[in-house]
């Protein structure tokens, strides 16, 4: 499918175009010993199957269950779900309206929530209770996917929580300045439509705007540096999503056969090596009262960094992890938007006027993005509609727990919300499978229309409460509560200087006019 943009207001047009998932393992070896191997590997995997999901029903029998529990059709079910979450959690949702569920995946039974009362106490509970670290742990795989130095040290959350945060009114100028070079250079304006890749064609574009943050201009714009962080997000995700297919034991091994991390830090090196040793020389000559000390990611990370973690090979490691969290959620999350933009070009008129009265009042900055409010509720429409995944908030149970309904969860389940129930609720929507691209501005004009009217002095939470960053039970696509997402906000400025760009500079249809390429489905939605 795709969809077109023309550039000035004729631009270009927008292709989304993924290869369909495809066998990551060799076939058709034709040797006997490979085909022993192969046969004992698959006998094993059966067998831990069928034990581990022995071991997990028993424990979890109380929990209703749609579609069969026995392991062997378990285990077929839990492939389904990998290509079709979001319908199998919505038939759950359907079959067993009023209480948890489990579902099964690979290799453990997912129990799901969706009662708004147990979400808020699933937000509640402290982390001695629900691990998010662990679920993180295990959904993506991040020992092999990302490194255990990064899983055992995530030092780089405080920066993200604290400097960049704090700094991204000094940053927005720079992210909008690679945002409009980006565009000119991979969607450049021509006189008629042009048919455009997009969810590769934004890939790209995020990791330049990106990077201008993480490690700045030059190195930002280079072609092969682009090309390794975006194959570096790809691979993470493919590693992550492909080792909770096996069992725990053959993980290490099929890691070492599939992933391709190892050779991306050994790539990124060459690009950021000689970037490090001008930090490090510059600090030496100037100390820390350098006046012209690079503001980005880069030069935090060097700063905060200990012992090992200050080398070329530890820095590289931890950037390009920076890459694949920034990268893989705003490239979907845009694409998402952008479709339905193409859509529905009626939104065109109403954003672009918003945001030319806005940067003709404050220009490219910050403030000027704080009153977006049409743009940051289209995007924020298309996550309720389209989020990352059909199950978010992920969790471990660390310790027996009873929920406030009585359901018993043992200590070891692995716990998820499901964002339909929440995101498509009538009784917070009204008519919640309609795209509205406004309704979150509207919203919040009743809001805080309301709360002048019964008191002028009050009003800042109302202004708040449906911005993309604010998290609740209705809107996860950040996550929720004190684990949501710390990069939200820089992510928030980044997806709302590219519409607002779009919006601007061009028009967009999809190529089939009015028809929305659907989603497809692995282990997560790819517009």
């Amino acid at each position: 499918m795709s969809c077109t943009i023309c550039a000035e207001r004729n631009f270009p047009s927008l292709r989304p175009s993924m290869e369909e998932p495809t066998s990551l393992f060799a076939t058709g070896c034709g040797l006997t010993g490979w085909n022993i191997v192969v046969i004992n590997i698959a006998g094993l995997f059966v067998l831990m199957a069928l034990s581990y999901y022995r071991g997990e029903t028993r424990k979890l029998r109380h929990i209703p269950t749609v579609g069969p529990t026995t392991p062997i059709l378990s285990y077929i079910g839990a492939f389904r779900f990998i290509f079709d979450a979001s319908n199998v959690i919505r038939e759950h949702i359907e079959k067993v309206p009023n209480s948890m569920f489990k579902v099964a995946d690979v290799f453990r039974w997912q129990v799901v929530i969706h009662d708004p009362k147990l979400i808020e106490e699933v937000k509640m509970l402290p982390d001695g209770i629900l691990s998010s670290f662990d679920a993180q742990n295990e959904s993506l795989q991040t020992w092999y996917s990302l490194g255990r130095h990064i899983v055992t040290n995530p030092y780089h959350l405080p920066i993200v929580r604290t400097q960049l945060t704090r700094a991204l009114p000094q940053l927005v100028p720079a992210v909008h300045e690679e945002v409009v070079d980006a565009f000119d250079d991979f969607i450049p304006a021509t006189d008629g439509w042009t048919s455009v890749k997009a969810l590769e064609t934004m890939m790209k574009i995020v990791a330049r705007a990106s990077n201008r943050i993480f490690v700045g201009a030059p190195l930002c714009r280079d072609p092969d540096y682009i090309d390794l962080v975006v194959q570096h997000a790809v691979d993470v995700v493919r590693v992550g999503t492909t080792l909770r297919l096996v069992p725990s034991v053959l993980r290490p091994l099929l890691n070492a056969m599939i992933s391709h991390v190892p050779r991306g830090v050994a790539r990124g090196m060459k690009h950021l090596a000689p970037v490090f040793a001008a930090r490090r020389k510059c600090h030496q000559e100037k100390g820390d009262a350098d006046s012209e000390k690079s503001l980005d990611f880069l030069s935090w990370l060097m700063e905060v960094a200990q012992g090992e973690e200050r080398t070329d090979w530890h820095l590289t490691s931890r950037l390009l992890m920076m890459n694949w969290v920034a990268v893989h959620t705003s490239t979907m999350t845009f694409t998402h938007a952008l479709y339905y933009l193409a859509a529905y070009p009626e939104y065109l008129k109403p954003l672009r006027e918003e945001v030319e009265e806005v940067v003709k009042r404050h220009g490219w900055s910050k403030v000027a993005l704080d009153e977006m409010h049409r743009v940051d509720s289209f995007i924020k429409e298309s996550q309720r509609l389209d989020p990352l995944a059909v199950l978010l908030v992920n969790r471990v149970v660390l310790k027996d727990h009873v929920f406030s309904d009585g359901t018993l969860l043992p200590k070891g389940t692995f716990l998820s919300v499901a964002t339909p129930k929440t995101h498509l609720n009538a009784q917070t929507y009204e008519d919640p499978l309609r795209f509205d691209g406004l309704r979150y501005a509207k919203m919040r004009e009743r809001a805080l229309g309301q709360t002048l009217c019964s008191n002028p002095d009050v009003g800042g939470g109302s202004k708040r409460k449906f911005d993309m960053v604010t998290t609740s039970v209705d809107s996860l696509a950040f996550g929720l509560g004190r684990h949501a997402c710390p990069g939200r906000f820089f992510a928030t400025c980044e997806l709302k200087i590219m519409l607002a760009h779009v919006v601007v500079k061009y028009d967009i249809r999809l190529q089939n006019e009015g028809v929305r390429p659907a989603n497809r489905w692995y282990a997560t939605a790819f517009p």
